[in-house]
């Protein structure tokens, strides 16, 4: 008899499982093929659920089906969906008559498939910490904004829109002013910096629980800024001094006075090794030390004496404010003679080449792009495609490259459990891609459908965002005109 009751019972339960209505959500991506980044894997037949700003549920897409309901479907087709990008670094400034011009770049990011990108800091600081609040409450449309706010720097600086610092005090005040603002890092540059009050920045930064990248010194070593508690080094170029067997005697000779700028990298490039190299690398991995190369702006400046820029289409999206301050780095370049024209070429091809070092070692490496004024024709959103593109042809795979653009970044916020995942509990910041970025990285172009915060914005609605940054730039473009 009891056997006979829970035999019941149990058929009961199932019965009921299965005639329970489904539960609803938002959104359901359907037929999906899931790019799983960390494992470097695809898993096809997949659907997505997703309620407000969250991915409630990930399975079988027949299973799915059955168990949930949605006020939208979006039918992926066997698409490929994969994490939003994040682009690690870029650039809002130019002065304060560009102001528009920059708030209207924002939108050009979602319509590539950013979905988050960390401002390295300019001379808009307070009208990018604005942008980032507005972003998050839903009153602006753009990709989610992390911002060091103003950067830390010496007395009388070459660039604008920085917190100056003379000493000790001057340094924790301006910490303090970070904290109160809710800057989401620290970016601290080396242009009249006292290298000590460098290392100080960094380590109070580190005391105070804020990441710290920047700069580092020519007169410390990387050693030193990265043992005084540098989260992140940005731009390759300091992560290749670190293999220079000299760097610690130029830094000695340079901070002295004995040698200038130039023999001090002479020295560096002369003494470069990849042992020393790979050595140090290992090192910073395990100190959890992070690299964003922004490898594409420095290549395209590399090369501005044989690349023709003036027709490029993405010009069209740029104001002319923010076109115009391009010329400074593009006169800069047309100045070098056949000489300094070949060893720019060569600069960046050593550097360049200590990219896949750090891969091997573990290093995190960030993608980002430096795009934003004064960097030429290096252009918000389609700049991170390129930086990824050139990943892959230095020597990461398709797999390493996306999981700089997805992975490391939210990591090095301590996002990791909230973002670079297709997966329960995760941040609905979602790419549909026609083609599969881990067969050819170039496929992270093919965007079909953007989710940022569970709001679906498709290939017409992004092409409408393309279309109205276009019109705001023509309409800019008539109003200067003579």
């Amino acid at each position: 008899m009891f056997i006979r009751l829970c035999t019941a019972l149990l058929a009961l339960i199932v019965a009921t499982a299965a005639t329970a209505a489904p539960q609803t959500a938002d959104v359901i991506i359907r037929h999906a093929t899931i790019v799983d980044v960390a494992k470097g894997r695809t898993e096809p037949g997949r659907a997505i659920v997703i309620r407000g700003d969250d991915i409630v549920a990930v399975g079988a897409d027949a299973a799915i089906a059955r168990r949930w309901t949605a006020k939208r479907t979006v039918d992926a087709a066997n698409r490929f969906v994969m994490p939003g990008l994040w682009d690690m670094h870029v650039h809002f400034g130019g002065g304060r008559e560009l102001i528009a011009e920059n708030r209207a770049l924002l939108p050009l990011y979602l319509a590539y498939g950013i979905t988050t990108v960390r401002d390295c800091a300019g001379d808009l600081a307070q009208e990018v910490l604005a942008w980032r609040d507005e972003i998050a409450r839903g009153d602006l449309l753009g990709p989610t904004l992390l911002t060091s706010g103003p950067k830390l720097e010496g007395l009388k600086p070459m660039w604008k829109g920085t917190i100056e610092v003379g000493s000790e005090a001057d340094t924790d005040k301006a910490l303090a002013q970070l904290k109160a603002a809710r800057a989401d890092f620290v970016k601290i540059t080396d242009s009249t910096l006292d290298p000590r009050l460098f290392l100080y920045a960094v380590n109070r930064a580190k005391a105070l629980g804020l990441n710290s990248s920047g700069h580092i010194p020519l007169a410390i070593t990387v050693d030193q800024a990265v043992a005084a508690g540098l989260s992140s080094i940005e731009h390759l170029e300091y992560a290749y001094r670190a293999g220079a067997a000299d760097e610690p005697a130029a830094a000695a000779d340079f901070a002295a006075g004995r040698i200038d700028r130039a023999e001090a990298n002479r020295r560096i490039d002369a003494s470069f090794d990849k042992a020393t190299a790979i050595a140090a690398y290992r090192r910073y991995a395990k100190q959890g030390l992070a690299v964003t190369p922004t490898l594409n702006g420095s290549r395209i400046i590399a090369w501005l004496d044989s690349e023709d820029h003036s027709k490029d289409p993405f010009l069209a999206y740029i104001g002319p404010g923010l076109r115009k301050t391009y010329e400074w780095r593009i006169q800069r370049a047309a100045q070098a003679d056949a000489a300094a024209i070949a060893d720019r070429h060569a600069r960046f091809d050593r550097i360049a080449a200590v990219l896949p070092m750090l891969q091997a070692a573990g290093v995190p490496i960030m993608a980002g792009t430096d795009a934003g004024f004064l960097n030429s024709f290096n252009y918000p959103g389609q700049g991170l495609h390129d930086e990824l593109a050139l990943f892959v042809r230095l020597g990461l795979t398709p797999a390493q490259a996306l999981d700089s653009a997805t992975r490391t970044g939210p990591a090095w916020f301590g996002k990791d459990a909230r973002y670079g995942a297709i997966a329960k509990g995760k941040a609905a910041d979602i790419l549909l891609l026609d083609r599969n970025p881990l067969q050819d990285i170039a496929a992270t172009r093919s965007v079909h459908a953007v989710l940022k915060e569970g709001r679906v914005y498709e290939r017409a609605a992004l092409d409408t965002m393309l279309s109205e940054a276009k019109a705001k730039v023509a309409a800019w473009d008539a109003t200067a005109k003579p």
